[in-house]
């Protein structure tokens, strides 16, 4: 392997160039795509997988963005890794928070900084590089290696399940790999042996047909912006404690032996806090924040919006307001058995000078991955010899909905090795990807092929 990393690290600025290109195709799934930058950005993927010397990439066709799909099955007999990546990003609002455009790529303090690169365009970046220069390298894999790349992730992966179905057959495996996490720090890797759940709805109040003269009818007619704000605060109490009848029964306490794991994972909360830039942090009681955020379900409001909030005044009484909403689930809890207790809720609180109209949008089930899995033993000698510290083994409390499917679907674990760093703003403005863990990223996948082999 010696000479393969020598060789990777000859590229570095090749590597960047490409990913700069790679990261200018605005390729946001949550749009209609009117461009076709979805499309082009597949074909993209498709080409770098080609150059790499993968056979078969192939750009297919599904009931809405494409999945993307290569493979190199020259080693007959050693394991078989899917790697399991996504080319679409995140919208770019509020725009007018990036230093500079989000799909103009720039480097920075040791960091690529655009939409996507994080999430999740630099992260299977390093997978397609890793193959590049093996197969550059030497001719072959010590593994066989299968890509499939799609267009969805952002939106919840809608058109996937169909397709793993409908090619099961060609996507038999031992193990999913996916880079989609992050790290626990500079230099310090992490394995995810736990994703939460997802349930995301939009709640909107509605009241008269038409804005109102908040003079004229002011004190007479409910306002939906303080209907909404005020079914919103009854929520949590002042412990932090979620209200939903119901939301709570089917959550496994976390165990003595889970809390011991959790507190092996060092966390600085003064840092945490100057980095975020708060004075004291809250949340559930009596639960530590990183219980809080890996182990217990949330309730999070991502926006809220209603009547006038230009420029100047304008005195209305608004006649809707709507919040959209995010609920991440831990273990046995079901996105639809939380989504009909959370819309139960709302339309049992609301007023009847209201109406209140929910609409669900995407989610997905949490997941567990076994820790005695071998494959988890393999990415650890793989990632503490690339960057010379052992991973620490973490939960998260962000989603990847497909990967329950990959387990129910194609039977297969998923092995989450990710990247990224806490501070990398992926879903904000000014979203970036630390290059030193890029390229060492690029060594470990390497060493990782090779120790599967073994």
């Amino acid at each position: 392997m010696d000479s393969i990393i020598t060789y990777v690290r000859s590229e570095h600025s090749r590597y960047i160039d490409e990913l700069t290109q790679y990261l200018a195709v605005p390729s946001i799934s949550a749009d209609d795509d009117t461009d076709g930058n979805i499309q082009r950005c597949a074909q993209m993927t498709a080409d770098f997988l080609t150059a790499a010397g993968m056979h078969n990439a192939k750009v297919n066709k599904t009931a809405r963005h494409p999945v993307v799909t290569a493979e190199w099955l020259g080693a007959p007999g050693a394991p078989t890794i899917i790697i399991y990546g996504h080319y679409d990003v995140q919208p770019v609002d509020p725009l007018e928070l990036w230093d500079r455009p989000p799909f103009e790529a720039y480097v920075k303090n040791d960091r690529i900084i655009a939409r996507g690169s994080s999430d999740d365009k630099g992260q299977l970046f390093i997978h397609i590089k890793a193959v590049e220069a093996v197969l550059k390298k030497t001719g072959k894999l010590p593994i066989n290696v299968k890509f499939l790349l799609e267009g969805e992730e952002e939106i919840g992966s809608p058109s996937l399940p169909a397709f793993l179905r409908e090619h099961k057959k060609e996507l038999t495996g031992d193990i999913i790999v996916i880079s989609d996490t992050d790290m626990h720090g500079p230099g310090i890797p992490a394995i995810t042996y736990g994703l939460k759940g997802l349930a995301y709805m939009e709640l909107e109040v509605i009241g008269p047909d038409h804005d109102l003269h908040s003079g004229e009818y002011g004190g007479a007619v409910a306002n939906p912006v303080e209907i909404l704000a005020r079914m919103i605060a009854t929520v949590k109490d002042e412990h932090g404690r979620i209200q939903i009848p119901g939301f709570y029964d089917k959550v496994i306490p976390i165990s003595p032996l889970e809390k011991a794991s959790i507190a092996k994972v060092p966390f600085d909360e003064p840092a945490y806090l100057k980095r975020l830039d708060v004075e004291e942090l809250w949340g559930e009681a009596p639960y530590t924040p990183r219980e809080r955020t890996w182990a217990r379900p949330t309730f999070e409001v991502n926006g809220m919006w209603g009547g006038f909030i230009g420029k100047g005044a304008k005195t209305v009484l608004p006649s809707k307001a709507g919040a959209k909403i995010s609920m991440r689930l831990v273990a046995n809890q079901e996105p639809a058995e939380i989504e009909d207790m959370a819309e139960k809720y709302f339309t049992s609180i609301a007023p009847k000078s209201v109406k209140v109209k929910v609409i669900r949008h995407h989610g997905g089930r949490p997941v567990m991955v076994p820790l005695d899995n071998p494959f988890l033993q393999t990415a650890s000698r793989a990632l503490t010899d690339a960057f010379g510290h052992e991973p620490y083994y973490k939960r998260t409390g962000g989603s990847i909905p497909i990967v329950a499917d990959f387990k129910t679907i194609l039977g297969l674990d998923s092995l989450l090795i990710g990247f990224s760093l806490s501070d990398a703003r992926a879903h904000s403005p000014n979203e970036n990807f630390y290059l030193p863990s890029f390229f060492t990223g690029i060594e470990a996948s390497i060493r990782l092929m090779y120790y599967l082999a073994k």
